[in-house]
């Protein structure tokens, strides 16, 4: 026994062994842990788990040897407020990073909320990560050096889809339908402008703003429609309110084109399938399950025989892919700040084989977009949507360069 005088002797050998051994905890793996703060319950759930299902999948993918990725799940019932206590409680437990999408009213209330965090807790800022909401105020008046944006925002789907309209000489008669919100109003303002600049012989025969989440009957807006003799539709629906409207025309026997900014969305395709319009209803994307390099790596392949249901979110890809690189280029520093270096203007190859940029002017994701249609499975197809046999098929492709529209975010320095 040694004395409280006495130090033991230490052989090199053992004492090299004991130095190994007790750096072990600096040698821990990095755990960098996520909080997921949507709408787990109400009419919104579907497309929510749809969403966690898919940052699961690529914390699982992407974990591996000295760094894993947790993704902790927060049900904000679509409410601004119970997502500012959402991130509260994610904060208070230590997470730094909080990813968001559905409802881009969501997304604002958050931005405001961390800008006024992290100002008053320089040791405890956190990042925000938007896969989803699209109000183009995000990255331009009410950008933040805190916020990052994966999916092209509503001017910028817009601009692709009225770039695709503009060389379909058949369209004459459109209406408008969305939900009456900041991203809907946005996606209203944005058609009408570029619409009257790019087809100004376009009729605008109609224009609805309907309460988001609340309808479950769309027969009367169907009516509406057919009514106006419209030949076309253009709609930011998403969720529930562009299944049940696409329900609904099916069951008035509604035979127009559909341009949509979520056709692909959980839910969407079968009520697509239903109206049984093949390749007139379309979606812009950033890529689908039958675009050449979608399953190279065999992720489409492996996402549906886990979760039954397909890669549709890619842009999830492309965030947790990007936040493990950041974390690569921040070796021992996985401050909200040192994440946010690395990540902005940080450049990006994509499953179909295209380079991207998160724009360190405004934090927004540069990328090609994707005009899709859903019909019957043909040569070339190999994948369906929930099991209905028919699938997507690119019918058009606009260059990132093409919807880089410029910002006016004046961005702080991180």
């Amino acid at each position: 026994m040694f004395s409280r005088f006495t130090r033991p002797i230490c052989l090199p050998a053992f004492c090299l062994l004991a130095l190994l051994l007790g750096s072990g905890p600096a040698q821990a793996a990095e755990t960098i842990r996520i909080a997921f703060i949507d709408a787990l319950s109400g009419g919104a759930a579907a497309v929510t788990q749809n969403g966690l299902n898919h940052f699961r999948f690529m914390a699982e993918r992407l974990s591996k040897a000295g760094r894993s990725y947790e993704i902790v799940a927060y049900d904000n019932k679509l409410s601004p407020q119970e997502s500012i206590v959402a991130a509260q409680k994610a904060l208070d437990a230590g997470i730094r990073i909080i990813a968001q999408g559905n409802s881009s009213a969501v997304a604002a209330a958050l931005v405001d909320f961390l800008d006024k965090h992290n100002e008053r807790n320089p040791g405890q800022q956190a990042l925000f990560l938007n896969y989803a909401a699209i109000d183009p105020a995000l990255t331009n008046d009410k950008c933040s050096p805190w916020h990052f944006r994966f999916d092209a925002h509503a001017d910028m789907k817009m601009q692709a889809l009225t770039n695709f309209l503009a060389g379909k000489a058949a369209v004459k008669r459109v209406y408008l339908i969305n939900q009456d919100y900041s991203f809907g109003q946005a996606v209203r303002k944005s058609a009408l402008d570029m619409l009257q600049a790019k087809r100004p012989d376009i009729q605008i025969v109609g224009d609805e703003l309907h309460q988001m989440a609340k309808i479950t009957d769309f027969s009367p807006y169907v009516a509406k429609i057919k009514a106006s003799g419209a030949d076309s539709v253009i709609t930011g629906n998403w969720g529930n309110d562009l299944a049940l409207l696409l329900k609904a025309a099916a069951d008035a026997g509604l035979n127009l084109d559909w341009y949509t900014y979520y056709a692909s969305g959980i839910g969407s395709p079968t009520a697509v399938r239903q109206t049984g319009l093949a390749h007139r209803v379309y979606g812009v994307i950033e890529g689908q399950a039958n675009d050449p390099g979608a399953d190279a790596d065999g992720i489409e392949s492996a996402y549906r025989a886990r979760f039954q249901g397909s890669f549709n979110v890619p842009r999830i890809r492309a965030l947790m892919e990007m936040l493990d690189q950041a974390v690569s280029r921040s070796p021992g520093d996985l401050s909200a700040r040192a994440l946010g270096r690395a990540l902005s203007g940080a450049e990006y190859r994509t499953m179909y084989g295209a380079t991207t940029q998160l724009r360190r002017a405004d934090h927004q994701l540069l990328q090609d977009l994707v005009i899709a249609s859903l019909g019957p499975l043909q040569d070339g197809m190999k994948f369906d949507e929930e099991a209905t046999g028919w699938g997507w098929r690119s019918m058009g492709r606009i260059a990132a360069q093409a919807t880089a529209l410029p910002t006016t975010c004046k961005m702080p320095a991180l």
